[in-house]
């Protein structure tokens, strides 16, 4: 189908914009150009959905082996003095530091490339999905890691002796005891990896990802204007991290009124 020209839609446009000067005209048509014409604002909610799943699916992930990383590293570093060296523990503590020196010395495309062109290689578009929230949820966990060891470091030494007093095993305290009082702490960290984490997914496009940064550019292929289209996804991405800091804020409110209680 033939795109829509300016002198076309110039004989459709309402009387009262019709007196505007041409600039501001040129304006709107851009913006119909990118949202009305042919239904296109459903390239953005479609990125927006794509978006929003990548997040979850990678901040979930990345939780899972952030925790698990985090354990194995506190309970290295939690072994007293002179106590008999566990050769299991020692490993993956080496595993956990490997994994958290390559994660976070290297750039995310490149992690991202790697995983999408080296290692998974995906065909179809759920296969491109997943591949991102792999590649996301792996980096994210190194960051997830270090913020709940810092929680779990937060925790007096006295609850995980109370546990151990009560009979239960050292994994039975860390998982009833220690992490959940961790995770309270550190929640609006983990608020702000993934407010983090969505403006991270714009760089899918690399892999293919057809979140919103991709919507933006078939919309450009197809008008040749960039002003409108970019300026929209730069918008579209500031109302979501001013939506999602709102919420933490009052997350935070929330967290300490309970307790002052």
């Amino acid at each position: 189908m033939t795109e829509l020209t300016f002198a076309n839609w110039l004989g459709t446009v309402p009387e009262w914009l019709a007196g505007w000067p041409e600039g501001v005209q040129r304006l709107f048509f851009q913006f119909y150009q990118t949202f009305v014409y042919q239904d296109r604002w459903t390239f953005f909610t479609n990125g927006l959905k794509t978006t929003f799943l990548i997040t979850l699916g990678a901040l979930l992930l990345g939780v899972l082996i952030g925790v698990l990383v985090a354990v194995v590293r506190s309970a290295h570093d939690s072994r007293r003095a002179g106590a008999r060296p566990n050769l299991v523990l020692n490993f993956f503590n080496t595993v956990c530091k490997l994994y958290l020196t390559v994660i976070r010395g290297t750039p995310m495309m490149v992690q991202l490339l790697i995983m999408g062109y080296v290692i998974l290689k995906p065909r179809g578009e759920q296969a491109v999905l997943v591949t991102a929230i792999v590649a996301f949820g792996i980096n994210s966990g190194a960051y997830v890691a270090e913020i709940v060891r810092s929680g779990i470091m937060s925790i007096s030494a006295g609850q995980m002796e109370a546990g151990r007093s009560l009979g239960l095993t050292y994994g039975k305290t860390m998982w009833y005891i220690i992490i959940p009082q961790a995770i309270k702490n550190i929640l609006p960290a983990l608020g702000n990896e993934m407010i983090t984490l969505i403006k991270e997914t714009s760089i899918v496009t690399v892999i293919a990802g057809k979140d919103l940064t991709k919507a933006a550019q078939v919309i450009v292929t197809k008008t040749n204007q960039y002003l409108v289209p970019y300026i929209s996804l730069a918008v579209i991405y500031l109302v979501i991290v001013l939506i999602l800091t709102k919420l933490l804020g009052l997350l935070e409110r929330r967290l300490r009124t309970s307790d002052r209680r």
